[in-house]
């Protein structure tokens, strides 16, 4: 297990699920966390957890699709917690609907959050990193972002986009001495994403994560935990010769 004691780590989307797993594994490796979170109360609630781990935790109420939100939750953060180490962009929704009939306002929600929030944010916390010539970013993308899946258009091109981001970043980070790479899970429980894909799938009576997990090689489902670890490890000094990769954790759902 890396430590990283001293280190502070920016999470965006931490008040739950798989953000908030990897909020507290950075935690409990030595990171104080920053989060920059839409639910406060949600929020309030892993910030005590972080507490009773002996970190410090600061809270910035903040909407990513917002550029003017994220400039001042972000100053803010940084002049609260010192420079930033580590940052985290996990904030992401899904909507799911064949791209021929789906909502237009559902296209451009997820490309708000899930592109747009990502740009933003990193705008914001790297270039105080790329000042001290040191940093690592991961970002989190998804086993559809490698491949197209019916149902999900616009999801899956969300998340390609944010490969395209984290590869391109790498690339121009690199030689500033900032690593940026991405995480792309497969299917993951115990998070408000999977219970909104759950609904949808028994809607149109297909296969539900319990029974798409016997497909799966390991014969399992992901937990947020699963994800957490793969986080810390990218952002540990374990992984200081990996940027801009994009690394499955999906059971062997997914290898390419």
């Amino acid at each position: 297990m890396a430590q990283m004691t001293g280190r502070t780590a920016v999470i965006t989307g931490a008040a739950h699920g798989i953000g908030r797993a990897i909020a507290l594994t950075l935690a409990q490796r030595g990171c104080d966390i920053g989060m920059l979170e839409l639910d406060m109360e949600a929020a309030q609630q892993v910030a005590a957890d972080i507490k009773a781990l002996g970190r410090k935790v600061t809270i910035q109420s903040c909407d990513v699709t917002k550029p003017d939100q994220v400039t001042f939750a972000s100053a803010a953060l940084l002049k609260a917690m010192g420079p930033c180490d580590i940052l985290v962009n996990n904030a992401g929704i899904c909507r799911m609907g064949d791209l021929l009939t789906m909502d237009e306002t559902d296209w451009r929600a997820l490309f708000a959050v899930n592109v747009d929030g990502v740009f933003h944010v990193t705008r914001a916390i790297v270039p105080q990193m790329v000042e001290r010539g040191t940093g690592a970013v991961v970002n989190l993308s998804s086993w559809m972002g490698k491949s197209g899946h019916p149902g999900y258009g616009a999801y899956c091109a969300t998340k390609f986009a944010i490969i395209a981001l984290t590869q391109t970043l790498a690339l121009e980070l690199g030689p500033k001495g900032v690593r940026v790479n991405a995480v792309a899970p497969g299917l993951i429980v115990n998070t408000v994403m999977r219970d909104e894909a759950e609904d949808y799938m028994q809607e149109r009576g297909l296969p539900m994560a319990a029974d798409r997990a016997q497909s799966i090689p390991l014969r399992r489902a992901g937990l947020p935990q699963d994800i957490a670890n793969t986080v810390a490890y990218l952002a540990s000094d374990e992984a200081s010769y990996m940027t801009g990769e994009v690394v499955n954790v999906t059971g062997g759902l997914w290898n390419g």
